[in-house]
């Protein structure tokens, strides 16, 4: 279970700097956050074991591994009773494809972003979700034609500077 800890500054500020690098040496992360490495190490495992650090992962340029197809679909329930969104949810959790959700308010229930091989992949994607669930009432699918990078921002940062 994980254990709720009172963060300080030295947290965030060790936390915004592993979010932007992820694979920086502990001897770095301290210097960067003004502690010896012990300490700073210390405060990683301790966030860790909270539940605030909950992993590191590596960001992959998906243009370079070939022609992929993204695509964010707009999804409206045909209610929104607890066992609809429950069912719809779980339904959710078994499409590979899908890189990200989130249920919104507005005139749709969810924002969902895929990427595919292509656009009939993508076909068959949406209707496992549409026709398989009988959940959805219906949907607007976006394809992305242009993407660019605009930089590795850090939302810590963000907070940080709100004090």
């Amino acid at each position: 279970m994980k254990r709720t800890i009172k963060l300080d500054a030295t947290d965030l500020r060790i936390m915004a700097v592993l979010e932007k690098n992820g694979r920086i040496t502990n001897s770095a992360l301290a210097e960067k956050v003004g502690l010896s490495p012990s300490p700073c190490l210390t405060r990683v495992d301790r966030l860790e074991a909270a539940g605030y650090i909950t992993g590191y992962g590596a960001r992959i340029n998906l243009a370079a591994i070939g022609e992929l197809v993204t695509v964010f679909a707009e999804i409206t329930l045909h209610d929104r009773r607890m066992g609809t969104v429950s069912r719809f949810e779980q339904k959710l959790k078994t499409i590979d494809e899908l890189q990200e959700c989130a249920r919104i308010s507005g005139d749709c229930d969810y924002i969902l972003k895929f990427v595919t091989r292509s656009v009939s992949h993508y076909s068959q994607t949406i209707m496992k979700i549409v026709e398989e669930s009988g959940l959805v009432d219906r949907y607007f699918s976006y394809f992305v034609v242009r993407s660019f990078e605009v930089g590795q921002r850090g939302f810590l940062d963000l907070v940080q500077s709100a004090d």
